[in-house]
């Protein structure tokens, strides 16, 4: 137990003085995982709204196909982008494995599905609530998109934050596409990972409330901002 207090001392105190390293390690993992989320948004967010509300060929199985993707194991993504990026691959050329630019595209193809999924929901649900006045407005269902996209903005940001959250936390992906290179591509979860089995139980630690008190500030802000808007905003 002894141990276990000290590694949580020391943890303590390498977050208050604001140790190098960890700084670091959180920057890296912050950059993937903003980067990642906001490229996959920028797809998702409308493709989800196209899915909920026009028909087409197809429609019904691009659904089953894009909840299904929901649950891919992360290391698929990692191998299926090691693939794509290694030297015999078709993008080897770019020279992107090993690197935060691979590592963002890794994020990015995990949580797009995710957003898209949980976005189509909303729309839909947005569509059943605003479809007989945005009829009457002479709105069609592929110019609805970003009205509901703006009349929806508070579920939505919801929707994203829950790709940050799987984002910011993924470990297989990222470690298969960056390698867990120090001072380069070592995120949080990785270095979390790796520090344990070394034994630095410390690192870990500040590491580990390092990565609870990102997820719940972005949670406060999406809902201290909800809040004010809903106040103030017209």
């Amino acid at each position: 137990m002894e141990d276990i207090y000290a590694a949580f001392a020391t943890a303590a105190g390498l977050i208050l003085n604001l140790d190098g390293d960890l700084l670091e390690i959180i920057g890296v993992s912050l950059q993937v995982s903003l980067f990642g989320v906001g490229i996959a948004a920028l797809v998702a967010l409308p493709l989800g709204g196209a899915v909920a509300l026009l028909r087409f060929p197809g429609r019904k199985i691009l659904i089953v196909f894009l909840n299904a993707l929901m649950g891919l194991p992360p290391v698929v993504v990692g191998l299926v982008v090691y693939l794509l990026l290694s030297r015999s691959g078709p993008l080897g050329m770019l020279g992107l494995l090993f690197t935060v630019t691979g590592m963002v595209i890794a994020q990015c193809l995990l949580v797009t599905p995710l957003i898209a999924a949980l976005s189509r929901q909303v729309f839909e649900d947005l569509w059943v609530e605003y479809a007989e006045q945005l009829r009457s407005l002479g709105a069609k269902p592929s110019r609805a998109v970003f009205t509901l996209l703006k009349e929806g903005k508070y579920s939505l940001l919801t929707v994203v934050l829950a790709g940050f959250g799987r984002a910011i936390a993924e470990v297989g992906s990222v470690l298969i596409v960056g390698g867990n290179i120090a001072h380069y591509t070592r995120t949080m979860t990785t270095a979390i990972a790796l520090e344990t089995s070394k034994g630095d139980l410390a690192l870990a630690l500040a590491l580990g409330i390092t990565l609870i008190i990102i997820a719940s500030f972005v949670n406060a802000l999406a809902y201290l901002t909800k809040d004010v808007l809903e106040r103030y905003v017209v």
